[in-house]
């Protein structure tokens, strides 16, 4: 059963006015942010067999923070596409890309990863389903099992949410959180 894991990129920073939005860095709390879901991905043994990600800067030091917690061997795509797809979804990606891998985690932005989750999520926990339906903030991860084989044959409403974690509530949980939102 492939398994889905759709992770929008960390808090950024928009200390830089001149910056390119292609080129934002991660702010201080995305830093702090990453490798939390990074671990608790750990934790919970979602480890991928390959990573699509985002070739813009944040996308990539997201992974990077994230990386020292996946195990094992998997192949990474950077691709650009992820950050040209802002205002779809990432379907048609995830089917040219996924290939076999049995666990694939998409890095990418809002509104698309928001969408994604949204167009694929046909079951699964009413709770997790309305807080999915809420908003996507940064550095959450949704988790989505299908049947089939592999990726190609991708439709919208055939995925099972099984979870859908934010990093506030893991900062909660340990006790951590500064009170500061991750909605944007």
């Amino acid at each position: 059963m492939p398994r889905l894991m759709l992770l929008r990129h960390a808090k950024s920073s928009w200390s830089e006015e001149a910056t390119a939005d292609f080129d934002r860095p991660l702010a201080p709390r995305g830093q702090k942010a990453a490798p939390l879901m990074g671990h608790y991905m750990k934790e919970n043994g979602l480890l991928p067999d390959r990573v699509l990600c985002s070739s813009a800067l944040r996308t990539r030091q997201t992974f990077a923070e994230t990386l020292p917690f996946l195990a094992g061997e998997f192949d990474v795509l950077f691709l650009r596409a992820i950050y040209d797809t802002l205002d779809d979804d990432y379907l048609d990606i995830i089917r040219e890309h996924g290939g076999d891998a049995a666990t694939l985690l998409v890095i990418g932005h809002n509104p698309a990863t928001h969408e994604t989750a949204l167009a694929l999520a046909g079951t699964g926990n009413t709770e997790d389903i309305a807080r999915l339906e809420g908003g996507f903030p940064t550095a959450a991860l949704a988790i989505l099992d299908f049947e089939g084989a592999d990726w190609s044959g991708l439709k919208s409403g055939a995925g099972h949410l099984v979870s859908f974690i934010k990093p506030r509530e893991l900062e909660t949980a340990n006790g951590s959180d500064d009170g500061s939102e991750t909605a944007d």
